[in-house]
């Protein structure tokens, strides 16, 4: 691929942005193959972990203002087209059935904070910056809105998508946009260490499916919302790693899965 590259390590998978003279700004193609790297991760048995990153100094710069620009041309069928693109790599990483971590070692700005919004965990420097920033060129933080709302809650949400600000590490830790923030120097090695207690203590089928449930639950009403638990509580216990990890547990083995 032009814009992604793929690297495995121990079960982790890296899907690294790889566009550090546009400070990986994203346009359709950039979004394709992105979209591409994921599905084919989510099929590697080889991989249990992703971890999405970037080359250079930004992790993502958001669109591309020229790629933007070219759109002001397109029919309102072709901008939709378009959205839609983005929206399915949102949608993708936000139900992909494994784990999504970003290490975020540069500024997320727009839709790249985005992309980072919609991981499962974000760890991140100190000293770089997050926000949304649409409004500020006359654009909507459409597609991000629906996770970031879900993430941090309408108050959190409105200040950040509303006035365009830009906010650091550690607000943004604050705001719970964030897990963790490392030191540079420490990063790749604390992100390859907690991916791999994850691989290694839990089992994928089940965080997977937590993961599920923790997307779907949330729009649903307290009966429809126990309705679904119970069910995935029920099937989880039919699983091969169910009964895997009552067996050891009883047994009082030490699982490695």
């Amino acid at each position: 691929m032009k814009f992604v590259e793929v690297e495995i390590k121990e079960r982790v998978g890296y899907i690294i942005l790889n566009r550090p003279d546009k400070r990986n700004a994203l346009n359709a193609d950039f979004v394709g193959e992105l979209k591409a790297a994921f599905q084919s991760a989510e099929k590697n048995n080889a991989i249990k972990v992703i971890v999405l990153k970037a080359n250079g100094e930004a992790f993502c710069a958001g669109a591309d203002l020229g790629y933007l620009k070219s759109l002001q041309e397109n029919s309102f069928e072709e901008n939709l087209a378009d959205s839609n693109n983005l929206m399915e790599l949102f949608k993708l990483i936000y139900f992909l059935k494994k784990i999504v971590i970003a290490q975020v070692e540069g500024h997320a700005i727009a839709g790249g904070c985005g992309l980072a919004t919609v991981c499962d965990f974000v760890y991140a420097v100190p000293d770089i910056k997050f926000g949304y920033t649409e409004v500020r060129i006359g654009f909507i933080p459409a597609i991000v809105s629906l996770f970031i709302l879900r993430k941090i809650g309408e108050t959190r949400a409105k200040e950040l998508l509303l006035s365009g600000d830009l906010i650091d590490s550690l607000v943004a830790e604050r705001y719970g946009l964030i897990n963790k923030i490392s030191p540079a120097i420490e990063i790749d090695e604390k992100v390859f260490i907690f991916a791999k207690r994850l691989c290694e203590q839990n089992s994928g089928q089940s965080m997977g499916s937590t993961k599920d449930l923790i997307a779907k639950v949330q729009h649903l009403n307290i009966k429809e919302g126990l309705d679904l638990a119970a069910n995935k509580n029920a099937k989880s216990r039919e699983t091969e790693d169910c009964k895997s990890g009552i067996s050891a547990f009883l047994n009082k083995e030490k699982l490695t899965w």
